[in-house]
């Protein structure tokens, strides 16, 4: 049986001067997530709803979180989802019984700020699994980088993307 742990938290924040309805539909509208996280997406804000990330364009088979849903919604407070790894860890990470969650936390600073928290859960023990974090960890600091540029400049940088 693997069980989660309780010290495997990635948490990571930042700061972006934008108007907190701006930092929201840059998550939960799916034209507005191909700019800065995946190339293709399908986001519906709604509880059950998909929020499906494809990093490999017109690739459905591979290097996607297909079928993980949004578990919680809060207009622009929280949204929590679902989480599929990579295709190198989707052997042990991508199974419906051991999808991680991800929950994001929304807050105005003032009219023109927002802040962004991220807390990723849900990783188990062994050395895949520290492997596992560790990637994600990285992954999380550039995905919430390319959102702050997004915004900030129109200067997204899509996730995840294969070397030429």
């Amino acid at each position: 049986m693997n069980t989660a742990s309780e010290n495997k938290v990635i948490a990571k924040e930042v700061i972006i001067n934008a108007p907190l309805n701006l930092v929201w539909h840059a998550w939960t509208i799916s034209d507005r997530v191909a700019e800065w996280f995946a190339p293709e997406t399908v986001v519906e804000p709604r509880e059950g709803g998909p929020f499906e990330l494809f990093f490999v364009p017109g690739n459905k088979a591979g290097m996607n979180t297909k079928g993980c849903i949004i578990t919680k919604i809060v207009p622009e407070k929280e949204l929590h989802f679902t989480w599929k790894g990579p295709d190198q860890f989707a052997d042990f990470m991508n199974q419906e019984s051991n999808l991680t969650v991800v929950k994001v936390k929304f807050a105005g600073i003032d009219e023109q700020t927002g802040k962004v928290s991220l807390e990723h859960t849900g990783f188990k023990e062994g050395d895949s699994w520290s492997e596992a974090f560790q990637w994600h960890e990285m992954a999380w600091s550039q995905v919430l980088s390319s959102l702050k540029s997004a915004l900030e400049k129109g200067e997204g940088n899509l996730c995840c993307q294969p070397v030429n």
